[in-house]
């Protein structure tokens, strides 16, 4: 059953990724259409973020996770690239939770 399971996941990826290219020019979305789209993989990006990023446990609070994410986008807001977002974002909660901030 997983065998199946992973074919038909492949197989839809597959026509996922064969899709775009081949339909390209033949679909059309109104302007107003697009700009949803690219505000909602934003908003949902920002949520997914906030969701793993955030202490919604009722033990420990975890301040080195959040401050990481933080300056993580502050970084990326500030066009920084991207190795850089990722080494400050994991040094600065590493260095919290030396410190024992986490």
């Amino acid at each position: 059953m997983t065998i199946v399971a992973a074919l038909a996941l492949a197989a839809g990826t597959f026509a996922f990724r064969w899709a775009g290219p081949a339909l390209r020019n033949r679909i059309s979305f109104p302007d107003r259409a697009v700009r949803l789209l690219e505000i909602g993989a934003v908003v949902l990006l920002a949520a997914v973020a906030a969701v793993t990023a955030l202490p919604f446990t009722a033990g420990h609070v975890d301040l080195a996770l959040p401050a990481g994410v933080l300056v993580a986008g502050l970084l990326a807001w500030r066009s920084a690239p991207l190795p850089v977002v990722i080494l400050a974002a994991a040094g600065t909660t590493a260095l919290l939770r030396l410190f024992g901030a986490g």
